[in-house]
């Protein structure tokens, strides 16, 4: 009988929709003034843009499926029960970064930077310190949202994460960013 309660929990908990099981401390960490929230895009099928991508051609370029769009959208539903209001949204111009962040929080603007640059070990590390210098420069207020690609959280964070996760991270004393915590969002 506990099993089949289980079961009917665990099926009712995936048709609502629900968050993982948040650590509160994530959301209060996006409380603070300053925080920054670094969102990997949501789910797209497939791995790496083909060779002949354009940034100004969305169906050259991998997308978002019905999953990935459902799943960006649950992202902002998450922020807006948790009554976080995001400030500016910084996005790859990669169209499924700007479509996650414009489903998830209603804007975005596409910063070159943040696509990262796989194959270049200098063009990362310059990115790295421009984007570290954009949050640097984001003291107060609500959180900085920077929805990119998943070499770039583990460049900028050391973690690796699945795509529709975010990482928080919280400015300490010293002006430095380290992380406050992180959440996935089915």
């Amino acid at each position: 009988m506990a099993t089949v309660r289980r079961l009917i929990v665990v099926v009712l908990l995936g048709w609502t929709g629900s968050v993982a099981q948040p650590d509160e401390s994530v959301w209060d960490a996006l409380r603070e003034p300053g925080s920054i929230v670094v969102l990997r895009h949501s789910y797209a099928p497939g791995t790496f843009d083909p060779p002949t991508a354009r940034l100004d051609d969305c169906s050259t370029q991998r997308n978002l499926d019905e999953a990935g769009r459902a799943q960006a959208t649950r992202v902002g539903e998450a922020f807006r029960r948790n009554r976080i209001a995001v400030g500016d949204v910084l996005s790859s111009p990669r169209c499924r970064c700007l479509d996650t962040a414009r489903l998830a929080f209603g804007k975005a603007q596409a910063w070159g930077v943040l696509q990262g640059a796989l194959n270049d070990t200098e063009l990362r590390r310059r990115q790295v310190a421009e984007m570290r210098s954009a949050m640097a420069a984001h003291r107060g207020g609500p959180p900085l949202v920077l929805v990119t690609h998943g070499s770039v959280v583990t460049d900028l964070t050391g973690l690796a994460i699945r795509m529709g996760e975010f990482v928080v991270l919280r400015r300490a004393a010293d002006g430095t960013h380290g992380v406050a915590g992180r959440l996935y969002i089915e």
